[in-house]
């Protein structure tokens, strides 16, 4: 499960940027006065609203993917295995020691309060 949280999280982040290019390459509707009166219109490489048609409907395309892979990632999130528990009772657990080991450091004082914390 965890190579394909990692996969669509890099799908996820691929796909963020390439909006964000995408974005950025869209002229905004005041860019529509100046095509009008010829300057840029026929230099563009899809023809004078072939660019706009195009850019347009990929940004549409890659923000539903994003929407898909935002809701996958949450969901792959919210079945991960919830551990009961403290912060506290996970460090007692794992500072106790091996049973042969308990009896020969009884008398030595760590100085720690962790065996003071209620189970």
């Amino acid at each position: 499960m965890n190579w394909f949280y990692s996969l669509v999280l890099t799908a996820h982040i691929l796909v963020a940027l390439a909006i964000i290019g995408l974005v950025l390459m869209q002229h905004g509707k005041g860019a529509d006065m100046g095509a009008a009166f010829g300057s840029g219109a026929s230099g563009s490489l899809f023809g004078a609203t072939g660019s706009a048609n195009f850019l347009s409907r990929t940004t549409a395309v890659l923000a539903a993917v994003f929407f898909a892979t935002s809701l996958t990632l949450a969901h792959v999130a919210s079945n991960k295995v919830k551990v009961t528990g403290s912060v506290m009772q996970e460090t007692v657990q794992s500072q106790s020691l091996p049973a042969g080991q308990e009896t020969a450091q009884e008398g030595v004082d760590t100085g720690s309060k962790a065996k003071d914390i209620p189970k």
